[in-house]
């Protein structure tokens, strides 16, 4: 058998594909696998921002945040959210509680590889609850394990020492092109052509370009999906302490009064620091936390983001918001950052004033003016949303409260797969956050194991 042939291609070393190759050597070890990454290894995976020669992002080939080895929840800050009631729709495709058992098997995984010790909150009989109601704000349910992005790093680290006897990793292997063959598929690099009896593709949300590129090639069906658009809000521990000590992540929902929009939080970080992020060539921003106190910060970061969804005849969510954030771009050189008393005032925001603020920047930012930049109807909705969040943790709509913008989040087209997760292609499965379908760490690991599962025993 040709050394270039395999049951299995895994394409995309995020957690899709991790959880895929994981349980596909425990329910079939006899099976011939390999995991195609354009990424480096977890180890390799550096950043050369370090605040002092390098303070913004310098454009590399590849991010090393983005991809390589865990994908970009690898310096993410490892929050697993057991739910149904946000990180996707995989529980459309296959039952409520069958996606919630594989969640709950996901989280054991993590323990046994070095999650043990950390904390599982949950928002369940939570006083916090009643809280957000009485002030038309909406905490949803759900249990959530913090692992902490140096936690999060140590279980890829132990996850990738299982497996790599047992499966051959290729990293810094983009794949160029997938055709379909008599017996499976064929991928491509840039060097070499490989063949499989089954290939899952598991790219992420930065592989929205390429997924795009290849339902277009295989007569895949797909259909618009969304782009979430915000700002990251940074202001002190204290302010959200009451939630985030008894619950750590909130997912709270905010309809606005004046254009009935939805505005959510999203990736709290307490003790956290603001990020940038490099997708396709653009800058936005994230936010990450550390498990280890001695990496806290004084504040906590989180996103404000609405959800615009777009009906025919315009189908490109990811190029509208492509074009918000390239304008952040354009205007701040990157990320821009802005104190929200001189939003409200319609102000710019200068270095020297950000220099003065009572909250210490985490991210070094262009000081500049969100109103040039983010669509009125979505900046008038965080604000409403930040004096709404002002009744439940008082100091948020202070002068000083930071805004970084923009923060994207971008969502592949939906792929049309079967409950299977399967395409109309017999043994190609698409999967994690690139399928549309997920949009989460515990969901997108869920799936993995899911199709993992299928074509063992298919196989």
């Amino acid at each position: 058998m040709s050394t270039n042939f395999f049951d299995v291609i895994i394409i995309g070393a995020g957690p899709g594909g991790i959880y895929s190759a994981y349980e596909l050597k425990k329910a079939a070890p006899q099976l011939k696998v390999a995991v195609f990454e354009a990424g480096r290894a977890l180890e390799e995976r550096k950043c050369p921002i370090d605040g002092k020669k390098i303070k913004s992002c310098i454009g590399c080939k590849t991010c090393a945040i983005m991809n390589g080895f865990g994908g970009a929840g690898a310096f993410s800050d490892g929050k697993y959210n057991i739910t149904n009631n946000f990180g996707g729709t995989l529980h459309e495709y296959i039952g409520r509680d069958t996606a919630t058992e594989l969640m709950q098997y996901v989280d054991k995984i993590n323990l046994k590889y070095g999650g043990e010790g950390t904390h599982l909150y949950s928002t369940a009989n939570s006083s916090i609850k009643k809280l957000c109601m009485q002030n038309d704000l909406h905490l949803l349910d759900a249990s959530v394990r913090h692992l902490g992005t140096d936690i999060n790093y140590v279980v890829l680290d132990n996850l990738y020492k299982e497996l790599c006897d047992s499966v051959k990793f290729f990293f810094n292997s983009r794949v160029e092109k997938i055709a379909k063959t008599e017996n499976g598929y064929e991928i491509e690099t840039a060097n070499e052509k490989y063949c499989c009896k089954k290939c899952i593709i598991s790219v992420g949300r930065s592989g929205s370009k390429w997924m795009e590129s290849v339902c277009r090639d295989l007569g895949l069906v797909s259909r618009s999906n969304r782009v979430d658009i915000g700002v990251r809000v940074e202001l002190p521990y204290e302010v959200f302490s009451h939630l985030t000590e008894e619950l750590y992540e909130s997912k709270i929902v905010y309809r606005t009064e004046k254009f009935q929009d939805k505005v959510r939080t999203f990736c709290m970080n307490p003790h956290g620091a603001v990020v940038n992020e490099n997708t396709n060539g653009i800058v936005t921003v994230n936010g990450h936390s550390y498990e280890d106190p001695e990496k806290h910060t004084e504040n906590t970061n989180f996103a404000l983001l609405v959800s615009k969804h777009f009906s025919e005849p315009f189908r490109d969510s990811n190029g509208y918001g492509e074009s918000i954030a390239r304008l952040s771009n354009m205007l701040g050189g990157g990320v821009m950052v802005q104190r929200f008393g001189d939003l409200i005032r319609g102000q710019r925001s200068t270095q020297s004033r950000i220099n003065e603020s009572f909250v210490r920047p985490t991210l070094q930012a262009t000081a500049g003016d969100l109103s040039l930049v983010i669509p009125k109807r979505i900046l008038d909705g965080i604000i409403e949303m930040i004096y709404a969040l002002d009744k439940i943790a008082p100091g948020t709509a202070n002068d000083d409260t930071l805004l970084y913008g923009v923060e994207v989040k971008f969502y592949n087209m939906e792929v049309e797969i079967d409950n299977n997760l399967e395409t109309a292609l017999p043994g190609l499965y698409v999967i994690g956050d690139c399928s549309g379908v997920t949009h989460s760490l515990s969901h997108a690991s869920a799936s993995g194991i899911y199709a993992a599962r299928h074509i063992a025993g298919k196989i």
